[in-house]
């Protein structure tokens, strides 16, 4: 090669290395949400994360790459989001203590509510052509078909998963669909069960006496199962076995911004964890963020 065609080649390289951002520079640490936004649930869709309020049950959404950010579906009075999954348009909403199940559009900003009668509707996984949520204090998920208008009908929940009566105790809580079947987490036991979405039975999965305490949101990752373990500051990671009826747990992702993380999301390529700051008085003024996990 001349050396004139050298030359080129070094600055044109130089000139892309300087013109393409760094990762650091591209993911911020820390994404701030509105003051007083009360968040629980997080959710993905391509670079864009979507979280819900428990305050008014509006949706915030923002793009990690930079882009557009704001307020995707308008809050109300009444009404609270916890956990939250995106398909399309279309976001699938938990109640919390409203006891209903939500589907909303981004596109106009409407609400659909469907009164299950829940005692704490908690987190959402979609699976095959229904959502399901977790109540985490009956023992039974809600079933929504995804197509046409059809209500929610309540699936009981059978088998090894048995829930804590105490007063106060959450059970099922974070839901993730996993190959055909749904996976979650019981909050008061740190247990991890695999329930049938037709059937309602549950197995436990065998974490060789380990358990996963305060478990709230769940993100499946090919085997590996994030649970974020909320009052505790910290992700728990867990290695399944190709059938699922058994795990490893690792150890678990800790970072210096959480402050009482509850759900995870992907976006972006990047782990991202909403902090709801459980234990902090709520308010017009409290900040609340999301954190990019390392």
């Amino acid at each position: 090669m001349r050396k004139s065609s050298i030359a080129v080649v070094g600055a044109l390289a130089a000139l892309a290395a300087a013109a393409a951002p760094t990762h650091a520079a591209d993911r911020p640490q820390t994404i701030p949400l509105p003051n007083g936004w009360q968040p629980e649930g997080i959710a993905a869709q391509g670079s864009q994360l979507y979280a819900g309020s428990l305050a008014n049950g509006a949706v915030y959404t923002v793009d990690v790459k930079g882009g557009d950010r704001g307020v995707a579906i308008p809050g109300q009075q009444g009404r609270a989001v916890a956990g939250i999954k995106v398909s399309g348009s279309t976001v699938y909403m938990s109640g919390a203590s409203t006891g209903d199940v939500l589907v909303g559009d981004l596109r106009s900003g409407t609400v659909r509510t469907y009164d299950v009668g829940g005692g704490f509707v908690n987190d959402v996984a979609l699976l095959g052509g229904s959502a399901y949520f977790t109540d985490s204090v009956k023992p039974q998920l809600y079933v929504l078909p995804r197509h046409g208008d059809q209500a929610p009908t309540a699936l009981p929940i059978t088998g090894d998963l048995v829930y804590d009566t105490s007063p106060g105790a959450f059970n099922a809580n974070g839901i993730v669909a996993a190959g055909d079947e749904l996976i979650v987490v019981q909050s008061s036991t740190g247990k991890l069960f695999r329930i049938d979405p037709d059937t309602g039975v549950s197995r436990e999965i065998d974490l060789g006496g380990a358990t996963l305490p305060r478990g709230d949101g769940l993100l499946l990752q090919g085997r590996t199962l994030y649970v974020v373990q909320n009052t505790l500051n910290q992700i728990g990671v867990v290695t399944l076995a190709p059938d699922r009826a058994s795990g490893t747990v690792g150890t678990p992702i800790t970072d210096q911004d959480f402050r009482v993380p509850t759900t995870i999301a992907r976006a972006g390529g990047d782990l991202y964890a909403v902090n709801a700051r459980f234990g902090t008085p709520p308010g017009p003024g409290t900040d609340y963020d999301i954190v990019r996990v390392g």
